[in-house]
């Protein structure tokens, strides 16, 4: 294991094979454990979870994200839990979009601490080296994706747009979201998928029947 100190690459990198393993079958395990352990393991999960968040944070990663997603979700099932349910079954919504976070964590830790071709030389040893190549590309657009979202976002705000946290309050901006954040968002991740593919063609991947991964020096 080691730190990149690259233009671009400031997060932590595992990129030995066996470490990469090891990383995957604990992503699983934790992600998997999220949704199946009984509600008084969550509290042990939950610092496993924090351990992860910590060294991905140490390593560059970016916790803003997460925040977001868990805030929104929690928000709109504690709205839902109140007018199909009533307060009493409040802390079942939160317990549930609880367990979704402690899901997502892991996998977002697997994008910060390992390298992307790492990740796909190991998936080919149990997927086909075309899905091998998929799944590790994505995780090597989180990043990318996080900092994308970020610039769009900051330029929108600039020109005006009311999609700051004071104005998502209120639900007639959500739109404004979509039209200025996601939907550019969206057409930067075709475009670079058309790239990746693109690239992928011209050095005639899919041909070879055990496709080399590109090494760290």
């Amino acid at each position: 294991m080691k730190s990149a100190h690259g233009a671009g690459e400031r997060y932590f990198v595992i990129n030995d094979v066996t470490w990469c393993a090891l990383a995957i079958f604990l992503v699983l395990a934790l992600s998997g454990g999220a949704f199946l352990v009984p509600q008084g393991w969550l509290l042990y999960l939950g610092l496993t979870n924090a351990l992860l968040l910590l060294q991905g944070r140490y390593f560059g990663g970016r916790l803003k994200g997460l925040a977001v997603i868990f805030i929104s979700q929690l928000v709109i099932t504690s709205l839902l839990y109140l007018l199909l349910h009533g307060a009493a079954r409040l802390p079942e919504g939160v317990i549930a979009v609880t367990r979704i976070l402690l899901a997502m964590i892991p996998g977002w830790w697997l994008s910060i601490v390992c390298a992307p071709q790492r990740i796909g030389e190991v998936l080919s040893y149990c997927l086909p080296s075309k899905w091998a190549f998929v799944l590790g590309a994505c995780f090597g657009l989180l990043p990318y994706l996080g900092q994308e979202a970020r610039e769009i976002y900051q330029m929108q705000v600039m020109r005006g747009a009311k999609i700051q946290p004071k104005a998502l309050w209120r639900p007639q901006n959500w739109q404004e979201l979509i039209y200025c954040v996601l939907y550019p968002l969206l057409i930067q991740l075709l475009k670079l998928s058309k790239q990746m593919a693109t690239a992928a063609k011209l050095r005639q991947f899919g041909r070879a029947r055990k496709p080399t991964h590109w090494p760290y020096e």
